[in-house]
């Protein structure tokens, strides 16, 4: 009986210890090790933090005026094609001159009668003068002939004015081109009858060209900079990107700043100028200014979907001997998807771009990919 008991607690140790080894083993198997998540990187070596603000843009010319007459009539003669380049003082159009020729030949006519008047009342004069120190004369008559001879001056002097009058007139018959550049289509044709203040045409100038933007007043101190240091074309900080997506080969440079804010929308009016010897920039064109920013130095640049906020500051994950490691950064600009790096980076490192979300310090992770890294 005393061996049947000894047998029977033997073997309820067996089974206790056997059930122990179990419960040991899959409480082993539960402390095991999730698997390592899978990540992208991003190697982080220095490149120029160069950037581009984009400002939209209209072309316009630096000089353009409407072409009016100033005087009435029929236009005679057209001296030029539409679209043509005309120089300074080119004759564009002519009005029929004939009331106005004849008018200044009257007016002419009027200043020879009112010269004669004045010669014989001169001469009048002088003789009255010296019959009136012999006392041959009564001193009124003298009086009244120097009356009269300073009516015939001013008879001439009107009749002077009148001529130079009329002549404007006839002078303004012939209309001529006021400096260089290229004039548009006529909105007359000869024979059509125009008076002052008819528009006829319009001409602009064409080189240098002038491309006009709109900048938000805290935006001012950097212009006014430009302005006051001037713009090495060689610098390309203002170029063009043209409606068909190409950039303009010739940089402009910053011009002018307006003479004042505009309160309703809060900006100013930028003017740069550009060259256009090739006449490839329009009048009235809406395109793009790019004005390019970049410290001139090398930069640490990342991916900015690699960074996480947390508190309002930054921080970044490297993988380190396959585990993802937190950094905090301070950050600069950001450029596009990228963003300057100022420190807690070093160049080289392997930044983890994908997969970010699902990281804490010292996660064991696996590299997938690598994304290029950052231009030099």
């Amino acid at each position: 009986m005393i061996m049947k008991n000894n047998l029977y607690r033997i073997g309820k140790q067996a089974a206790l210890a056997m059930l122990f080894a179990a419960c040991g083993s899959q409480k082993d198997q539960s402390k095991q090790a999730p698997p390592p998540v899978l990540v992208g990187t991003y190697v982080a070596e220095p490149g120029n933090a160069v950037y581009y603000d984009i400002y939209p843009a209209t072309i316009t010319p630096l000089n353009q005026v409407d072409i009016k007459p100033q005087i009435s009539g029929n236009i005679v003669n057209i001296f030029f094609k539409d679209g043509q380049y005309v120089h300074k003082g080119q004759k564009l159009y002519e009005i029929d001159q004939q009331q106005y020729r004849a008018a200044y030949e009257q007016a002419i006519a009027n200043l020879d009668v009112a010269k004669a008047n004045l010669a014989k009342s001169q001469q009048d004069a002088d003789r009255y003068t010296e019959l009136a120190k012999e006392d041959a004369i009564a001193k009124q008559t003298l009086d009244h002939q120097l009356a009269d001879l300073e009516s015939s001056k001013k008879q001439v002097a009107a009749a002077q004015a009148n001529v130079q009058s009329v002549e404007t007139n006839l002078k303004y018959s012939v209309i001529s081109a006021p400096f260089d550049g290229t004039i548009g289509i006529s909105d007359v044709k000869i024979g059509t009858a125009v008076y002052q203040q008819t528009l006829l045409n319009s001409i602009s100038s064409n080189n240098p060209m002038a491309v006009d933007i709109a900048i938000n007043q805290s935006e001012i101190p950097a212009f006014a900079n430009y302005l006051q240091k001037g713009t090495n074309p060689k610098d390309s900080i203002f170029t063009v990107a043209l409606p068909d997506g190409s950039i303009y080969p010739f940089p402009g440079g910053l011009y002018l700043l307006d003479r004042a804010v505009d309160p309703q929308t809060g900006t100013i009016k930028a003017r740069l100028i550009f060259s256009n010897e090739k006449n490839e920039l329009k009048p009235g064109i809406t395109t793009n200014i790019r004005v390019k920013h970049g410290s001139g130095e090398a930069s640490l640049l990342i991916p900015y979907k690699a960074v996480v906020e947390q508190l309002g500051e930054y921080f970044v994950y490297t993988v380190n001997e396959s585990r993802a490691i937190q950094h905090k950064v301070s950050l600069g600009t950001k450029i596009n998807d990228k963003v300057v790096v100022k420190s807690g980076l070093q160049t080289g490192d392997s930044v983890i771009t994908e997969g970010v979300q699902k990281l804490k310090d010292s996660t064991i992770v696996k590299t997938t990919s690598s994304a290029a890294s950052a231009p030099k």
